[in-house]
């Protein structure tokens, strides 16, 4: 066993049989910047990373199996979604099969949230990193599996499980290698954003902050908590640097939760942009209080395509019980500041949130029509572990906690008043009725020309995407 070594992995998170017609990975497949990050913090201090990406590769399993016969790795680690952290278990009971001092680690914000518990009842995980991976992780390793005096680590001493506690000492991020991509094969062509969601290829992911100031009552805070810290300008403008010159990236999704809450910080990277261009275009999203008209000129013209916003509902009384500073008409304004700016608008929308009821969902559809909003994006409210609703949510509706089904694509909640039969048919209307209008059609046909790409995929993958839209009419039916 060689304790200097580690294999990173995505976990799927559903049956690898279903992953080529998956229609979510046909549409977006986004590289694991989490582990990319943490390995090139590990290589810098001489330890062996690789990584497989089971969503990038969902024949992975025999991928993993052979690497861990060959290697004998000291750790392996997962990065683990709700919906993602049974399958990381899977694995991790093949790899003790195969090789019994490997030691398994699972982070990510739903072991971050259940701490404890993951120790307590799954006997395949031997430490679970709480909160963000590099520092613990790094300690851990030089320790060569000794867990003492390390912060972030839930792990069993003698029968008992511990938790060391949180990480005081957090990173300055402009301290970091920047992530390593060339860990991830096939990158960055194995990788696409959203159809639609882009100009040009390649075109790839960017986080260039962690954490988020705001406690709305849907997100889940376990990893990075309430802090917010952020690269600089100078930093940003060398990452997506070397995403060009290195990789040929053309466009970049910054996956920021917050990317303009530092003002400063934006205006000096749009500036580098526009005095030194690379030749590229990017998104990010925003929340409405953190752009205004003039931050948004300059964003346009260092290249900014399209930015999303987090409207979640357009039922004024129901956001304001989701979420702070809840003004639609702050919201409107801001959209249509983003149009006038000459970039595109994406609205990211919750159905099935606590409260929600039929006639919510319909002002929040009469909401999104009035606006000039060019895509969008309706999740099935999901309460995570770790989210401020979570204790509570049993007394709010009916909530079935199965972790594989938590993927914001399933109904596995529905509030007090509706049925999962009604939810399911107003989720259907909604993009029935958006993607059915002129307005949105002549949008899409402009793709032509503005994503030609974007055509390309959509149109060799039309009959998967048929498929799935006549399942999802049949189970309404059947319901």
């Amino acid at each position: 066993m060689d304790a200097r070594h580690i294999l990173l992995i995505h976990p799927l998170g559903y049956d690898k049989r279903a992953a080529a017609r998956d229609i979510s990975r046909m549409a977006n497949l986004m590289p694991p910047l989490g582990l990319a990050s943490i390995a090139a913090y590990l290589e810098q201090y001489g330890f062996r990373v690789d990584i497989v990406d089971c969503f990038a590769h969902p024949d992975a399993d025999q991928v993993i199996e052979d690497y861990v016969r060959r290697y004998r790795p000291g750790f392996v680690g997962a990065t683990c979604t709700t919906a993602g952290f049974l399958d990381a278990t899977c694995i991790f009971r093949r790899i003790k099969e195969l090789s019994p001092e490997t030691f398994c680690l699972a982070g990510g914000p739903h072991v971050s949230a259940l701490r404890e518990r993951i120790i307590r009842d799954y006997r395949e995980v031997d430490y679970v990193v709480v909160g963000e991976g590099e520092t613990p992780l790094r300690s851990l390793m030089e320790a060569g599996g000794d867990p003492q005096g390390i912060a972030g680590l839930v792990y069993r001493d003698d029968g008992r499980v511990v938790f060391s506690g949180l990480q005081k000492d957090l990173l300055d991020l402009d301290t970091l290698p920047l992530p390593a991509y060339h860990r991830l094969e096939g990158f960055p062509r194995q990788y696409q954003l959203p159809i639609f969601n882009y100009p040009r290829t390649p075109n790839t992911s960017c986080i260039s902050s962690r954490g988020c100031p705001y406690q709305c009552s849907y997100c889940d805070r376990s990893v990075f908590r309430r802090t917010f810290r952020y690269n600089s300008a100078d930093y940003l403008y060398r990452h997506v640097q070397t995403l060009r010159t290195q990789f040929g990236i053309r466009h970049i999704n910054f996956y920021d939760d917050q990317f303009t809450f530092h003002r400063e910080r934006v205006v000096a990277f749009c500036r580098r942009m526009i005095e030194e261009p690379l030749g590229m275009t990017f998104n990010c999203a925003v929340r409405a209080e953190h752009v205004d008209p003039e931050l948004l000129v300059l964003m346009k013209d260092a290249g900014c395509w399209m930015i999303s916003l987090g409207i979640e509902t357009g039922d004024p009384d129901l956001l304001a019980q989701h979420r702070q500073n809840a003004d639609l008409d702050w919201m409107s304004r801001t959209i249509r500041a983003i149009h006038k700016a000459g970039i595109r608008v994406k609205g990211l929308f919750m159905i099935g949130l606590p409260g929600e009821t039929e006639q919510s969902f319909r002002r929040t559809m009469d909401y999104v029509f009035s606006l000039p909003i060019d895509d969008l994006n309706v999740a099935k409210f999901t309460p995570f572990p770790g989210s401020p609703l979570y204790e509570n949510i049993h007394s709010l509706g009916r909530f079935e906690e199965n972790w594989e089904k938590m993927d914001c694509m399933n109904t596995v909640f529905v509030p007090h008043g509706l049925t999962a039969a009604q939810l399911e048919s107003l989720f259907l209307e909604f993009y029935k009725r958006y993607y059915t209008r002129p307005k949105t059609l002549w949008n899409f046909v402009t793709m032509a020309w503005k994503s030609p790409d974007s055509w390309r995929r959509f149109l060799a993958n039309a009959g998967s995407f048929l498929a799935f839209a006549r399942a999802n009419r049949r189970m309404v039916e059947r319901q």
